[in-house]
């Protein structure tokens, strides 16, 4: 089963660590790693990577600093996933969730 994880900020990505550990222990799961490139600079996401043992997302949709609804929509407009693990708070959950809401998938939100 595939799982994509959403994370874009300093706080989703502490979150995301133990479940792509976790997921990496299960040979049934494929976790698909999705960076929203919000937080995109090495003092704000490459150096969290790191020092989290998170390996390098298999996609950086690189939203950057633009306004929470243009990085909503960019965000929205990238996914057609399986099923969904999505950390933390807007605009990478709240895109992720609203992106999921016309199509047939669950979704595993995350605090």
């Amino acid at each position: 089963m595939k799982i994509i994880l959403v994370a874009g900020a300093r706080p989703n990505f502490m979150k995301i660590a133990p479940l792509m550990a976790a997921f990496g222990e299960r040979p049934e799961i494929e976790p698909i790693l999705v960076h929203t490139g919000q937080h995109y600079d090495r003092a704000m996401s490459d150096l969290f990577f790191q020092e989290l043992g998170i390996p390098e997302p298999d996609v950086n949709l690189g939203v950057g600093g633009a306004s929470h609804a243009v990085q909503t929509a960019e965000i929205m407009r990238a996914f057609e996933p399986v099923v969904f693990a999505a950390v933390g708070i807007p605009p990478s959950r709240s895109a992720a969730a609203t992106s999921r809401v016309t199509d047939d998938f669950p979704l595993l939100p995350f605090t």
